[in-house]
């Protein structure tokens, strides 16, 4: 009985090319469009960035670069002893570790030939913002090297046109993992929000079946409520499936045909990444099962879930990443099953986590997807009696 009722809904699906055009295409149209759009312009302001500070060198010379560097980004926040796990987890953004040896290497007139000051990024941060830390840490290094220089007498600054790049050594901080780009960020999101977009067809489908008396009937044959839902959900799971294998594709080989950067699947956790799609998509179609339940008219199926959808990707990290939001907007976007979604999946594509890294998202998403299945039944045996 099962497999008969998804080869129904099957049929139903395949017959809606409005539906599928929408799963498929507008997904794929945003991944592009995004992608390019905002290609060199997915990196927040320096200033804006939190980070911390390893003084291993205890003189004043180093003491000044450390104030140096207060001026133009803030005050730095405590180093913890866990600052390792909070820089790969990206709750901070980089750490700059001043090594022994930096304030005699300030004051001496030579250059330098060894790296004291060691710049360590989170993973997921954008090539061009570490560029751009890296160049401003050399450039505030050079200048107090000039400083100290002229204020000794009998000695001189650097030569000109000298470099002290040697003074700095800059790293991502991870074993592994392809570095962030704006295709790695779109890819995710709009995958998100094409999942998600199943409550459209689904609504409508079941709408369908309703006026139609088609649900009233099999319920006279005795299929359960539970069996009907679950025949509506199976193909639905399928659909997001096959959504996840296209739109990652697109982003390792469509993007970089058309002018964009290559979405790398290189070292990542497979597990996780599977596990992670398979929670979205649960979330997915329950809340698609339990707003198909709730709505009365096809008006309603067309208008309710759509906006849902949207409303949930605007504050979920979709349509604006996350981390160019300002402090509260970011705490905000945190009760978005959206936004656990594509966290979860940013953890595996960008920083290199595993399955346990993954736990929190994942287990606040197949709550999220046990509870809509749930409302789904109640409205389900509400309406029906």
């Amino acid at each position: 009985m099962l497999f008969a009722l998804i080869k129904k809904e099957l049929l139903a699906l395949v017959r809606d090319m409005h539906g599928l055009a929408a799963l498929f295409l507008m997904p794929m149209v945003f991944i592009v469009l995004m992608s390019l759009t905002l290609k060199d312009i997915y990196r927040p302001p320096l200033a804006q960035l939190s980070y911390a500070v390893d003084r291993r060198d205890t003189e004043t010379p180093a003491q000044w670069l450390q104030q140096i560097w207060q001026r133009s980004h803030g005050a730095p926040k405590a180093l913890d002893a866990d600052w390792q796990a909070q820089l790969k987890s990206g709750a901070l953004k980089y750490v700059i570790v001043l090594e022994p040896g930096l304030s005699a290497e300030l004051e001496s007139a030579a250059l330098s030939t060894q790296a004291h000051i060691r710049l360590l990024t989170e993973p997921g941060i954008d090539a061009n913002l570490f560029n751009a830390l890296r160049a401003e840490l050399v450039g505030a290094s050079g200048e107090l090297k000039a400083r100290l220089a002229l204020a000794v007498p009998g000695t001189s600054g650097p030569p000109p046109g000298a470099s002290i790049q040697a003074l700095v050594q800059a790293e991502r901080f991870a074993t592994a993992g392809p570095r962030p780009t704006s295709v790695q960020q779109n890819v995710p999101a709009w995958l998100v929000f094409g999942m998600f977009f199943v409550v459209a067809s689904l609504s409508g489908l079941f709408v369908q079946e309703r006026g139609s008396g088609a649900l009233g009937r099999l319920r006279s044959l005795g299929v359960s409520r539970v069996m009907l839902l679950m025949s509506k959900a199976l193909p639905y799971l399928g659909v997001n499936a096959l959504q996840a294998v296209l739109m990652l594709a697109a982003g390792i080989w469509l993007m970089p045909l058309i002018g964009g950067d290559a979405l790398s699947l290189a070292g990542i956790h497979w597990g996780a990444l599977v596990l992670a799609l398979a929670a979205v998509s649960l979330a997915a179609v329950g809340l698609s099962l339990a707003l198909a339940c709730a709505v009365r008219s096809h008006a309603q199926a067309a208008t309710i879930g759509p906006m849902v959808n949207v409303l949930m990707a605007a504050a979920g990290g979709i349509m604006v990443p996350k981390f160019v939001m300002p402090g509260f907007m970011q705490r905000l976007v945190e009760i978005s099953p959206m936004n656990w979604g594509l966290e979860a999946l940013l953890t595996v594509l960008l920083r290199g986590g595993g399955v346990a890294d993954t736990l929190p998202q994942v287990g606040r998403l197949v709550l999220f997807a046990a509870a809509m299945f749930l409302l789904a039944v109640f409205l389900f045996r509400r309406r029906a009696s």
